[in-house]
């Protein structure tokens, strides 16, 4: 669930990208819509929100205009680093265990199936 952080009621228009740019306030540019026409152009400055980023937070402006946060969803933060480490080298045991000798020269097969007997 997210969180307001500050309440800034922007007034979201049709056609522009609002985002929090890195000083912390609400930005917009022009959106590149499809059809090979090109946004960009200079961002305008819509509000002063002076927000301050933590990591690990996804910062965004909400459906009210307001700039909100929510915990970023990453994949692997619950293990440790040791616990990995250990994992990764009992694979590579594993994997060395269960690998077949080469096969020799000589002994080359004709690449098809035997043949199955007929049931009578």
């Amino acid at each position: 669930m997210a969180t307001k952080i500050s309440k800034t009621a922007v007034k979201r228009e049709r056609g522009w990208l609002y985002y929090l740019d890195k000083q912390g306030d609400v930005s917009r540019t022009k959106m590149a819509t499809g059809g090979g026409k090109h946004g960009g152009g200079k961002p305008q400055k819509v509000a002063k929100a002076g927000v301050k980023r933590e990591d690990g937070f996804l910062y965004f402006i909400d459906k009210d205009g307001d700039v909100a946060r929510t915990p970023m969803a990453r994949r692997g933060t619950r293990r440790t680093a040791a616990r990995g480490k250990a994992k990764t080298t009992r694979t590579t045991a594993r994997r060395s265990a269960t690998r077949k000798a080469p096969r020799k020269a000589g002994k080359r097969g004709t690449g098809r199936a035997p043949a199955r007997r007929a049931r009578r």
